[in-house]
Order: structure tokens, then sequence, then C-alpha cells
């Protein structure tokens, strides 16, 4: 299957919207295509991620993932959290993931950052999917986070 990624902007708003609705429901949330329109239109329109759209030949959407901007002070460099990475079922094991995985280096490279972040469930089949392009477990920090809603 032939599969291009571009960057998305703010006309792709609808395109992406299922998708990350879709995202979300895999991660236990419920449906809520509302919330998904208004999120990505955010993030687009105020510049605080980047959003990467993965198309077959036809132009149909296959998937997605959004990188969000930060850095490292210890190497005073930029990084960027690749935090949401999802494939349309019926388009999982085409290549897409991989396609966009690489499609998220090339723009790091491509801005000079220090490396790529993520994180993802202990039951994430797509662990196989990050280790096989060369992302590595991290073993040496404890990683905690506070609601504070």
């Amino acid at each position: 299957m032939q599969v291009n990624v571009r960057q998305a902007g703010l006309v792709d708003v609808e395109i992406i919207a299922p998708l990350f609705d879709g995202y979300r429901q895999f991660y236990g949330q419920a449906s809520d295509l509302p919330l998904a329109r208004e999120f990505i239109r955010d993030r687009l329109a105020l510049l605080e991620s980047v959003i990467l759209l993965a198309e077959n030949g036809q132009g149909e959407a296959l998937g997605f993932t959004q990188l969000y901007p930060s850095f490292s002070s210890v190497s005073a460099r930029r990084i960027w959290i690749l935090n949401d990475l999802f494939v349309v079922p019926q388009a999982r094991g085409t290549g897409a993931g991989k396609a966009l995985l690489e499609a998220a280096r090339m723009h790091a490279v491509a801005c000079g950052a220090k490396r790529l972040a993520l994180s993802t469930a202990h039951d994430n089949p797509a662990q196989k999917l990050y280790e096989s392009v060369g992302y590595q477990r991290d073993t040496s920090f404890f990683h905690y986070s506070l609601n504070v809603d």
C-alpha cells in the first residue's frame, strides 16, 4: 500500500478529528467528536503542536501522529514529544505507522532537535513498532505525574 505523510494544517481538522477521536477511544475514553474537533483545531490554530497525517494513494486518511515541542535543559536543545500515534484498524500492518514515525524523526532532525520522546501503555502492541525503528525503553528514570484538576 502506498503511504504518503504530510504535515497537517487547519484545513485538515475535519479529517484529523475522527482519527483523534479513535485514538482517545483506544485509550478508554468515550467517543466525543466535537471535543476532538475543538482540541485539534486549538492545537493547530495556536501552533502548539505539529500533526503529521498519513494518507493512502487515493488521499484517504490512514492515521496521524501529534508532536508537542519541549526542551531538554541538560542538553540545552529542543526535544519533541511524540504524544499521539494512531493508525485506523484496517491500515495497521501496512507501513502507515512506520511512515508516521519516520516523518516524525525527519521533522525532529530538520528542527535540530536532540531527540523524540514517547510514552505508551504497558499493554500497547505498538511497542514492537517503536522498538523496530530504534526507540529504546527508558530503564534509567522513573516518570511521575500529578493530576491537578
